[in-house]
């Protein structure tokens, strides 16, 4: 996979075909589709570098919904919009009158007449899928607690920079198989990549949404494997990635976490089972001294801060693409 220029005749076959469209979960993009969105994101970041501005959605608004906290996901779609010629607006959850009652076919309805998208941040998934069920509007999923596929789609970008490929690298994913696991393993089986996934007994992926990515793994030439065994998924690993071992929605539960992750700690002895020259990532914010050691997530192999930034470059291909 090599970057091509492809502004300026962007309304090809095969981008003309996501215009409009939701984003709801990342498989809902073929692999091409996707192909296609990375190499559009590097030539947006290319051109960001060079100081050439691309401003196609002049005049238009996105509306962002947040009922989930952000630093990420909020910067960089207000600064994406910006960059892209438009405009965002911060719409809390709780400020909307969502937070008194009123139905999300309603809300997907009216704000459909006042704006061209809407990014929200939630909790169920099932509240995505009804906003974009009304909705006249391309809706993109910032995070549910099944998915996360806007993070998917920056780590896929990273890891293409850093290793010059897609095809064959070999991925860890050790913790918690939560939204940011399920998206990740989704979008890197569609896209050939060699995935191995190791957690807690109790805190496996969703074992439907393991064999969809199966399924893809085997079109596309890549592999998937789940295991309880941290060092087997590392073992030759070009990239190892973890998360935080208790996400948003699940503070409850953080006392028997803690007890129930302890041997899946991403620290420098599991890493010595990983290829010399692997990558670390975290989609952040990260707990240092939890699921990573300090000495990973800040020493050379770490790329947690090009992955962070990928995720203003991805959602701008986004945005441009569905807009």
């Amino acid at each position: 996979m090599q970057p091509v220029k492809i502004l300026g005749h962007f309304a090809s076959e095969q981008l003309a075909s996501c215009k409009g469209k939701d984003l709801l979960r990342v498989d809902e993009f073929s692999a091409e589709e996707l192909t296609w969105l990375l190499q559009f994101a590097a030539e947006l970041k290319q051109r960001q570098k060079s100081g050439q501005p691309y401003q196609p959605l002049n005049g238009k608004t996105l509306g962002m919904i947040f009922d989930k906290s952000s630093t990420r996901t909020r910067v960089s779609f207000e600064v994406g919009m910006y960059q892209l010629g438009g405009m965002s607006m911060f719409l809390s959850g709780k400020e909307l009158q969502l937070g008194r009652g009123e139905p999300i076919s309603d809300t997907a309805k009216v704000m459909s007449r006042y704006v061209d998208a809407i990014m929200i941040r939630t909790f169920s998934h099932t509240r995505v899928e009804e906003l974009a069920e009304h909705a006249s509007i391309p809706i993109i999923n910032g995070l549910t607690d099944q998915f996360h596929p806007c993070q998917a789609l920056a780590d896929m970008l990273t890891i293409w920079e850093h290793k010059g490929t897609l095809q064959g690298v070999k991925l860890a994913y050790v913790g918690d198989g939560n939204n940011v696991a399920n998206s990740l393993v989704l979008a890197a089986a569609l896209l050939g990549l060699d995935v191995r996934v190791a957690t807690p007994p109790g805190y496996e992926m969703d074992g439907a949404i393991v064999n969809k990515a199966v399924a893809y793994a085997q079109a596309s030439g890549g592999q998937v494997v789940v295991t309880h065994d941290p060092v087997e998924a590392v073992h030759g690993a070009d990239v190892i990635y973890t998360d935080v071992w208790t996400s948003m929605g699940f503070e409850a539960e953080n006392e028997q976490r803690l007890k129930d992750f302890a041997s899946y700690q991403v620290n420098e002895q599991l890493v010595q089972h990983a290829d010399p020259a692997y990558l670390f990532m975290h989609c952040l914010p990260a707990h240092r001294g939890e699921e990573v050691s300090s000495g990973v997530i800040d020493g050379p192999h770490s790329v947690i801060f090009d992955q962070a930034e990928n995720r203003l470059h991805a959602q701008k291909a986004v945005l441009a693409t569905l807009l």
